[in-house]
Protein backbone atom coordinates (compact mmCIF):
# COMPACT_ATOMS: atom_id res chain seq x y z
CA UNK A 1 0.00 0.00 0.00
CA UNK A 2 1.32 3.39 -1.00
CA UNK A 3 1.36 6.33 1.40
CA UNK A 4 -0.72 9.50 1.30
CA UNK A 5 2.42 11.46 0.36
CA UNK A 6 3.10 9.11 -2.58
CA UNK A 7 -0.48 9.57 -3.80
CA UNK A 8 -0.22 13.35 -3.43
CA UNK A 9 3.01 13.29 -5.44
CA UNK A 10 1.41 11.11 -8.12
CA UNK A 11 -1.37 13.68 -8.53
CA UNK A 12 1.16 16.50 -8.70
CA UNK A 13 3.09 14.55 -11.35
CA UNK A 14 -0.13 14.04 -13.30
CA UNK A 15 -0.86 17.77 -13.06
CA UNK A 16 2.61 18.58 -14.40
CA UNK A 17 2.20 16.13 -17.28
CA UNK A 18 -1.25 17.50 -18.19
CA UNK A 19 0.14 21.03 -18.04
CA UNK A 20 3.00 20.14 -20.39
CA UNK A 21 0.63 18.42 -22.82
CA UNK A 22 -2.09 21.08 -22.74
CA UNK A 23 -0.45 23.19 -25.43
CA UNK A 24 0.02 20.33 -27.89
CA UNK A 25 -3.48 18.88 -27.35
CA UNK A 26 -5.25 22.14 -27.91
CA UNK A 27 -7.78 23.74 -25.62
CA UNK A 28 -10.12 21.31 -23.89
CA UNK A 29 -13.44 22.91 -23.01
CA UNK A 30 -13.80 21.40 -19.56
CA UNK A 31 -13.90 23.26 -16.27
CA UNK A 32 -15.00 20.94 -13.48
CA UNK A 33 -14.21 20.26 -9.87
CA UNK A 34 -12.48 16.94 -9.27
CA UNK A 35 -12.23 14.72 -6.22
CA UNK A 36 -9.78 11.84 -5.94
CA UNK A 37 -10.78 9.39 -3.23
CA UNK A 38 -8.40 6.73 -1.94
CA UNK A 39 -10.41 4.32 0.21
CA UNK A 40 -7.56 2.07 1.39
CA UNK A 41 -5.86 5.10 2.97
CA UNK A 42 -9.09 6.80 4.01
CA UNK A 43 -7.76 9.87 2.21
CA UNK A 44 -8.90 12.22 -0.51
CA UNK A 45 -7.68 15.13 -2.59
CA UNK A 46 -9.53 17.65 -4.65
CA UNK A 47 -8.78 20.17 -7.32
CA UNK A 48 -10.10 21.49 -10.59
CA UNK A 49 -9.78 20.49 -14.21
CA UNK A 50 -9.53 23.63 -16.30
CA UNK A 51 -8.64 23.76 -19.99
CA UNK A 52 -6.96 20.36 -19.89
CA UNK A 53 -4.97 21.17 -16.78
CA UNK A 54 -5.28 19.86 -13.22
CA UNK A 55 -4.96 22.82 -10.85
CA UNK A 56 -5.46 23.76 -7.21
CA UNK A 57 -4.80 20.28 -5.81
CA UNK A 58 -5.35 20.20 -2.05
CA UNK A 59 -5.93 17.61 0.65
CA UNK A 60 -9.47 16.64 1.58
CA UNK A 61 -12.59 15.54 -0.19
CA UNK A 62 -15.05 17.66 -2.11
CA UNK A 63 -18.39 15.88 -1.89
CA UNK A 64 -19.85 18.31 -4.45
CA UNK A 65 -17.17 17.61 -7.08
CA UNK A 66 -18.55 17.15 -10.57
CA UNK A 67 -15.98 14.41 -11.32
CA UNK A 68 -14.90 11.81 -8.78
CA UNK A 69 -12.07 9.35 -9.24
CA UNK A 70 -11.97 6.47 -6.76
CA UNK A 71 -8.96 4.15 -6.61
CA UNK A 72 -6.84 2.34 -4.07
CA UNK A 73 -3.42 3.89 -3.52
CA UNK A 74 -1.39 1.35 -5.51
CA UNK A 75 -3.80 1.49 -8.45
CA UNK A 76 -3.73 5.29 -8.50
CA UNK A 77 0.05 5.34 -8.59
CA UNK A 78 0.16 2.61 -11.27
CA UNK A 79 -2.29 4.51 -13.50
CA UNK A 80 -0.42 7.80 -13.16
CA UNK A 81 2.94 6.09 -13.76
CA UNK A 82 1.59 4.34 -16.86
CA UNK A 83 2.02 0.82 -15.48
CA UNK A 84 -1.76 0.30 -15.49
CA UNK A 85 -3.87 1.28 -18.48
CA UNK A 86 -6.67 3.57 -17.31
CA UNK A 87 -9.22 2.04 -19.71
CA UNK A 88 -8.44 -1.44 -18.42
CA UNK A 89 -8.48 -0.20 -14.82
CA UNK A 90 -11.93 1.30 -15.29
CA UNK A 91 -13.22 -1.80 -17.09
CA UNK A 92 -12.01 -4.05 -14.25
CA UNK A 93 -13.26 -1.58 -11.62
CA UNK A 94 -9.84 -1.02 -10.12
CA UNK A 95 -10.55 2.64 -10.80
CA UNK A 96 -13.99 4.23 -10.81
CA UNK A 97 -14.72 7.54 -12.49
CA UNK A 98 -18.03 9.17 -11.64
CA UNK A 99 -19.02 11.92 -14.03
CA UNK A 100 -21.76 12.76 -16.45
CA UNK A 101 -21.44 11.04 -19.85
CA UNK A 102 -20.48 14.22 -21.69
CA UNK A 103 -17.65 14.90 -19.24
CA UNK A 104 -16.44 11.30 -19.61
CA UNK A 105 -16.16 11.81 -23.37
CA UNK A 106 -14.11 14.96 -22.84
CA UNK A 107 -11.93 13.22 -20.25
CA UNK A 108 -10.94 10.62 -22.83
CA UNK A 109 -9.00 13.34 -24.63
CA UNK A 110 -6.84 13.80 -21.55
CA UNK A 111 -6.01 10.11 -21.19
Amino acid sequence: MASVDECRQALLDLAARLDANAETRGRLDLDRTLACRIPDLDAAFHGRLADGRLVDITDGDDPRAKIALVANSDDLIAVVAGRLDVTRAVATRQVTIKANPFDLLKLRKLL
